[in-house]
């Protein structure tokens, strides 16, 4: 990585918005695709979060331990560019599809034991 930590979070900001369809500030966009995230993804993004600020002030900069945000940069970064548009659609399709599938099956049921009970079958 030949670049600078900021601009590894503005990559990271990019990859949220085009991936998770979140925008806004880092620490912003985090805690809207929170639930889309692996907690161990979040925390390595928070750390990058809380760590912007500081990145501004050249003093304060100095406190930050570089190598540790790279690290983290990097495995944000790798996770998101592996999620696949794709693949998640299909999954919230399928779940639809189960969610509407088992929902008929209970009605059907449902209607059958109301049926025996009223000595109808």
């Amino acid at each position: 990585m030949g670049h600078s930590i900021t601009e590894d979070i503005a990559e990271i900001r990019e990859l949220l918005k085009t991936r998770e369809h979140v925008s806004g500030a880092l620490a912003d966009a985090l805690k809207k695709a929170r639930r889309r995230l692996p907690r161990r993804i979040y925390n390595q993004a928070m750390l990058l979060a809380k760590a912007e600020p500081l990145m501004q002030h050249p003093k304060l900069r100095l406190t930050l331990d570089e190598p540790a945000l790279r690290k983290s940069a990097g495995e944000v970064s790798g996770y998101l560019k592996s999620v696949d548009l794709a693949d998640r659609r299909k999954g919230r399709a399928l779940t639809i599809l189960g969610s509407m599938a088992f929902s008929v099956l209970a009605v059907v049921v449902l209607m059958v034991a109301v049926m025996r009970w009223r000595g109808l079958i």
